[in-house]
């Protein structure tokens, strides 16, 4: 499939404004989960429909522009719809992308945001996203992002926070990165909203569990 104009653009707009972020969350993240979506489309059934299509991808690209990680500015928020704007993306097509992108994060799961009356694309946008999340790829990100905050890796002493509320989930107090495959990484596999996601979740999801287990009998001197 030949990329548009605004699917080039939009790829100009991810490698300048990622370009300062760490290693978990580059461009590099960005063209996995779009490579992903567009795979799940696929397997889902939605490559049928060329504007579907374009929306996964662009959704895909766009998802971690101006996420509050790594804001610089309160104005970072409004690029994806300037954006959009700017490259004159059909309104109803403009609004899919924009609701796909905002149900995606898993604070916004935390906080009991519901799916209803999001479009069919969600699903394969946000599945790829945390398919990107988990298994090896997940694992390096995961620490990658924990050494870029200076996190400590595991201290036995510090348990994982369970019933976590968005906004608990959102300050990451006090945690160790290993602590965050409890809170939320192992727990994504039961949250895929496609049936192609959930395949492919379950691979990665026992990678995980199979290095937790050797991570922790060599913290303790085990293995």
């Amino acid at each position: 499939m030949a990329k548009t104009q605004t699917v080039k653009n939009a790829e100009k707009l991810v490698e300048r404004k990622m370009k300062g972020n760490d290693a978990s969350h580059d461009a590099s993240h960005v063209w996995r989960v779009r490579d992903l979506a567009l795979s799940l489309a696929r397997e889902e059934g939605l490559s049928s429909n060329s504007d579907s299509m374009e929306i996964v991808e662009l959704a895909a690209l766009l998802h971690d522009i101006g996420d509050y990680k790594y804001l610089r500015d309160p104005s970072e928020e409004q690029i994806v719809d300037k954006f959009l704007e700017e490259e004159g993306v059909d309104g109803v097509k403009k609004m899919k992308i924009l609701a796909v992108i905002n149900g995606m994060g898993f604070k916004e799961e935390l906080a009991g945001q519901t799916t209803d009356g999001l479009p069919p694309e969600f699903g394969v946008v946000q599945d790829a996203d945390r398919l990107d999340a988990i298994g090896a790829v997940g694992i390096a990100r995961c620490f990658t992002f924990g050494g870029s905050r200076n996190r400590l890796l595991h201290d036995p002493a510090i348990l994982p926070r369970s019933n976590l509320s968005k906004e608990q989930y959102m300050k990451k107090e006090e945690q160790t990165t290993v602590n965050h495959f409890h809170e939320k990484l192992l727990k994504l596999k039961d949250l895929m909203k496609t049936e192609a996601g959930q395949k492919r979740a379950e691979r990665r999801h026992k990678f995980m569990e199979e290095y937790l287990k050797e991570f922790y009998d060599e913290w303790d001197g085990r293995a």
